[in-house]
Parts: structure tokens; C-alpha cells; sequence
């Protein structure tokens, strides 16, 4: 079995980054086949606000344009890649740092316009994409070789076009195409009852629960991106996928050995 964590930018620096990276290459040195898959959103708009460039979003979906495009590879794919792949060496793994334009490894096309919560009419996120194909023979090898792959949250296209994909959407396509098991970290504790109290985690949450707490306003923002990828991912297969905050080490690998124990665990 594969296991895909998703990283997001919030938890990709500091104590939070050497806690998950110490449970990742311990759990690699074990066996298990792992994936890392990391986004920047935070670290982007910081890029972007210091290049004077301005922020869009739709729904917790950022609006990629040329510039925005350029400011992502620049901090997504270039400086967070190489802080996580050096993060895991410090810790003991073997990683691989990689990207949409590291051969197709993540084939993408460009998303067309779609409604979004609060949105009825379609909105083109610009040079945003979806995952269409994956090259296996590329993540088999590096397994087989002891390597940990970590993708980036960029996309591309067999024509050299490269996209902005939300690190949602790569972690839970790649997981439907491996039939993996998914971990989802962020900078919460997983689903919370209100937003303000950490305490209020949920342990197990069925997907009609969360589509209430969706409705009803309990989920904001990010979260609600985080929570239809899972819709998407449970209804292509994935049997469950868990959202954490790897505050700690060795809060990863309780998690996977005991789903519900450090996050939420999100069930068909």
C-alpha cells in the first residue's frame, strides 16, 4: 500500500516541517512506500505581495495569471521544494524533489470555467489545471530504488504549458490513481467544530456531515477546497483520508496507525 501526505504551506516550515519530515523518513526507512505532495499557498502570496502583484481568489481558489504563474515556480517549485526535500535528508530520507515538468510525472490540462460556492455563473481560474495521468513507471522506479518522491503542486502539459494545481487536487488524483491511502496536513487539527477552538476537533466525520458543515457556514475557506477533493477522491475509490496538524513527532505515524487518534478521519 501507498500512502500519499499532502503538505500544505502552512505546516512546510519550522518545528511543524522537522516533526512531519522525522515521521516521514521514519516510515520510509521501514518500507512503506510514501509520496509527498506539497503546496505554498501562504509562501506564494507572501511572493506575490512582495512582487506588488494582487491576490485573487474565488472560493478559496487562488486566480493564476502569467505573473502569479512565474511567482509560483519560483517559491512553489524552486525555494519550498528544496527546503522539504532538504528538511527529509536532515532527517534520514532519500527525497527526490519533482514537478509537472519532470517527465509528465503529474500530465495536466487547463481547467475550464466552473461554478464555485457563491459563484453560480462559471469563473476561469486562469492557468489552472487538472491532473490527467501520471507516470507511474517514474514513481516505481524511484520507490524500487528507495528514493521518496515529493511533488510540487505543479502541473503540465505534453506541449511544455505548465499550471498551478490546488495540493488537494494532486494528493487525492494520485491517490485515486495508485489506490493509495491519503493524509492530508495542514496548520489545523484536522475538521473543527468552530475554527477559533482547536479543541473543537472532529474524530470520524461521514461525507453527508461535512457537506452540512459546508452548507451551514461551520467550514470556511481553505477547508471547504480540502473537503470536496475528498468528496472527489471517496467517490473514484478512496475508502477513506484522514486531515491532521503534525505538530509533534511521531503524530503522523500514530495517525496512520490509529486513524481519528491525532486528526479527523473522513469516511464514504
Amino acid at each position: 500500500m501507498t500512502t500519499i501526505v499532502k503538505l500544505g504551506g502552512g505546516a512546510a516550515s519550522g518545528d511543524a516541517l522537522d516533526a512531519l519530515c522525522h515521521d516521514v523518513a521514519a516510515l520510509s526507512r521501514s518500507g512503506r512506500r510514501l509520496i509527498l505532495v506539497h503546496g505554498g499557498g501562504p509562501q506564494l502570496s507572501a511572493l506575490q505581495q512582495k512582487l506588488g502583484q494582487e491576490v485573487r481568489r474565488v472560493a478559496g481558489r487562488r486566480i493564476t495569471d502569467e505573473a502569479a504563474l512565474d511567482a509560483l515556480k519560483m517559491v512553489v517549485g524552486g525555494k519550498l521544494n528544496i527546503d522539504i526535500c532538504a528538511a527529509l535528508l536532515k532527517a534520514g530520507a532519500r527525497p527526490v524533489g519533482l514537478h509537472g515538468a519532470s517527465a509528465l510525472v503529474l500530465q495536466a490540462e487547463r481547467r475550464p470555467p466552473r461554478p464555485y460556492p457563491g459563484h453560480p455563473t462559471p469563473v476561469d481560474l486562469g492557468l489552472v489545471g487538472d491532473v490527467v495521468g501520471l507516470n507511474r513507471d517514474l514513481l516505481d522506479r524511484l520507490h524500487a530504488g528507495g528514493y521518496l518522491p515529493v511533488l510540487a503542486c505543479i502541473g503540465a502539459a505534453p506541449d511544455g504549458v505548465v499550471y498551478n494545481i490546488n495540493a488537494d487536487t494532486v494528493a487525492t488524483r494520485v491517490a485515486v490513481e495508485l489506490g493509495a491511502e491519503l493524509v492530508l496536513v495542514s496548520d489545523t487539527r484536522g475538521v473543527l467544530r468552530d475554527v477559533n477552538d482547536p479543541s473543537s476537533r472532529i474524530v470520524r466525520m461521514r461525507a453527508a456531515e461535512a457537506r452540512r458543515a459546508i452548507e451551514d457556514g461551520s467550514v470556511t475557506e481553505g477547508m471547504i477546497a480540502k473537503l470536496e477533493e475528498a468528496f472527489e477522491a471517496m467517490a473514484a475509490g478512496v475508502g477513506r483520508i484522514q486531515i491532521i496538524g503534525c505538530l509533534a513527532p511521531g503524530e503522523l505515524v500514530r495517525e496512520l496507525q490509529d486513524p481519528g487518534s491525532v486528526g479527523t478521519l473522513l469516511l464514504p
